[in-house]
């Protein structure tokens, strides 16, 4: 069924309920369905289906959802169109629509170009717009309404990210019944930046509706800690709050904890393993004239990337003759993201601008000083890469995790490699034999790449060994087991 979002749509009642609704005991809610649409171009005979999306989460709690029966509640990805619920691959999925205004202004607009710059230390200038305020507020309202008509009583409801903040507290007005979690997979600023936000108040509020709300990193609890007892007055004891009703009294209380996400080591230490990708590596390397040293650096082409930063200091190795064209080859990935946001168009014109500089000075006929790639590749050409690649270059200004750095790791399943990781990333908290860097600091960052690229085999091994252990320890199963194990104890937590 496919008809275009009607203004009744837009303005639904609140929690209006469908009378023969399935009823789920568990609720994932993300701003995008686990599936993408897809389209085979063949003639009168063209077929269009789903197919499940790549990512750590979908990995993580596919199978969960299928065995518990579970539900994933998101926006299915085009806009100004309206779907019932359906199934694929075990999972029940019911889409979320959004009109053409409400990708502008409540995703494109306050999600990304106001709370993502702020969330990310105001490396760019966030902007405050209440049109953008109201229609978060709208969208939100939209996806709690979904899963108040879906969930069954008692259901735990685990909600993803920066996008949804308000959606635990209207859970926790309508269904008090519910298990609330919510996980927020970037970095919570400090209270000093996070008082720009004009709707401070309401953004702790709704997070506070939950009763488990996750971070990646201890000190972005902290920040949150800090925030709700600053700007909200909420009494917090070590890591929990007592939160307080519309009556004064007290209706729960809602934990705050670092919970470090990671990544499917099971697919990504296979396709290492396999002979079709181990020579795609080998013919990487071949296709660039087999350097003795490739660096890499693999990212959403994003201002909080610090590609800029990772390319100047490049450069610079060159024209100190530090490093050479005909030894060292640099090899950036820059997945297209947003680009119908200005900022966004900006910097790939100054990232383009800069890699066409450097190779107008340093290329010879045989050699090419970067290999700029603004393309998305599926995970076997990224593991080839990962393979291909003596160094890893994660240079992010801020980022909650980072997952291309615990990747790159689990990929090196013969130990060798170096791994030049900015102090900023979440990674940086467990994978602590890294090359650590300030990537603000250029000679810094000049003189580890230089220590990357002569590291001796055995300092390597070392190293790559400890992080390779941490990860497999530490895997993305690991990471949702241990917090909706978490979620389920705050039931039964009485001791504030």
């Amino acid at each position: 069924m496919q008809e275009k979002v009607s203004e009744k749509t837009d303005n639904a009642p609140e929690g209006n309920q469908a009378p023969n609704a399935r009823k789920h005991d568990f609720i994932v809610v993300s701003n995008r369905l686990p599936v993408d649409r897809y389209s085979s171009d063949d003639g009168e005979n063209g077929e269009e289906g789903w197919r499940r999306s790549p990512g750590g989460l979908v990995t993580a709690l596919a199978p969960m959802m299928t065995k518990a029966e579970g539900s994933w509640v998101g926006w299915h990805g085009a806009p100004d169109e309206v779907l019932e619920p359906f199934s694929h691959s075990g999972m029940d999925l019911i889409p979320v629509a959004l009109s053409t205004d409400d990708v502008e202004h409540y995703y494109e607009g306050f999600s990304n170009a106001t709370l993502w710059p702020l969330y990310h230390d105001v490396i760019a200038p966030p902007e405050f717009h209440r049109t953008w305020w109201d229609s978060y507020r709208r969208v939100n309202r939209r996806f709690a309404d979904a899963v108040i008509q879906y969930a069954d009583r008692g259901a735990t409801v685990w909600v993803q990210d920066y996008q949804l903040q308000l959606v635990p507290s209207m859970l926790r007005q309508a269904r008090p019944d519910l298990r609330i979690g919510f996980f927020n997979h970037i970095p919570f600023p400090a209270p000093e930046i996070f008082a720009q936000l004009p709707w401070r108040q309401a953004i702790i509020e709704g997070l506070l509706g939950a009763d488990l709300v996750g971070f990646q990193r201890s000190s972005d609890a902290a920040n949150f800690l800090r925030s709700a007892r600053r700007f909200v007055g909420a009494s917090v004891k070590q890591q929990q709050v007592l939160v307080k009703g519309p009556d004064g009294q007290t209706s729960h209380i809602a934990r705050a904890q670092a919970f470090p996400i990671s990544i499917a080591v099971d697919q990504i230490s296979e396709l290492a393993e396999r002979p079709d990708i181990i020579e795609r590596s080998r013919q990487i390397r071949e296709d660039l004239g087999n350097p003795k040293t490739i660096l890499l650096g693999v990212d959403r082409l994003d201002y909080t990337k610090g590609i800029p930063h990772r390319l100047k200091a490049f450069e610079e190795l060159l024209k100190e003759g530090r490093l050479t064209v005909e030894d060292a080859t640099l090899i950036q990935v820059a997945s297209p993201s947003r680009e119908r946001v200005r900022q966004y168009r900006l910097l790939r014109e100054e990232i383009e601008g800069t890699v066409g500089h450097i190779n107008g000075t340093y290329d010879t006929m045989q050699n090419t000083a970067v290999r700029y790639l603004h393309h998305s590749y599926p995970v076997e050409e990224m593991v080839a890469l990962y393979l291909a690649a003596d160094v890893m270059l994660v240079t992010a200004l801020r980022d909650g995790m980072n997952l291309v750095a615990k990747e790159y790791v689990t990929a090196r399943t013969n130990t060798t490699g170096a791994l030049v990781l900015s102090e900023f990333t979440g990674a940086a908290d467990q994978l602590k034999q890294a090359l650590l860097i300030n990537p603000h600091d250029i000679d810094g960052l000049k003189n580890t790449i230089m220590r990357a690229v002569n590291m001796s085999p055995n300092e390597s091994r070392r190293r790559m060994k400890s992080m390779r252990k941490q990860i497999l320890d530490h895997n993305v199963d690991h990471w949702s087991a241990e917090f909706l194990s978490a979620l389920a104890e705050t039931a039964v937590r009485d001791d504030f």
